[in-house]
């Protein structure tokens, strides 16, 4: 599966254009996944200096992209047809409907082939318990 991971809010706290704290979790989990073979790029709003640091950051920490800011490594904007719109399976982002889920949620839902859906389905893992409907007769 091919990932793109935003950077500012998603793998750091917002902190732009400093780079924030690591957020729990965030590099130990995308790491993981690419020891599943799982492809992930760096998508971010940063350019120049600034995403140069950020991918430093990520390296420093043993995570390195497989492309950064486009669809794979050798791609130029000047290329016919060049666009920032990745072509990806996944987008793990800060700002989707719904916020940032914990990374063992998102661990679990591309693990397991799971989606949002299913795992508010399950309710809350640390109690054991699912969710109770609620009736409105």
């Amino acid at each position: 599966m091919t990932i793109a991971v935003d950077f500012d809010g998603t793998i750091v706290e917002h902190r732009y254009p400093y780079i924030g704290k690591e957020i729990a979790f965030a590099i130990d989990t995308l790491k993981l996944l690419q020891q599943e073979q799982h492809r992930l790029i760096l998508w971010s709003v940063r350019e120049g200096e600034l995403l140069e640091e950020a991918v430093a950051w990520c390296k420093e920490r043993g995570l390195e992209f497989y492309a950064v800011n486009r669809d794979y490594p050798e791609e130029k904007q000047q290329d016919k047809g060049f666009s920032r719109k990745l072509k990806v399976d996944l987008f793990i982002d800060d700002r989707n409907l719904g916020g940032l889920p914990d990374w063992g949620v998102i661990y679990q839902m591309i693990k397991e082939h799971k989606t949002f859906r299913d795992i508010y389905a399950q309710g809350n893992p640390a109690t054991g318990q699912s969710k109770k409907k609620k009736r409105w007769f």
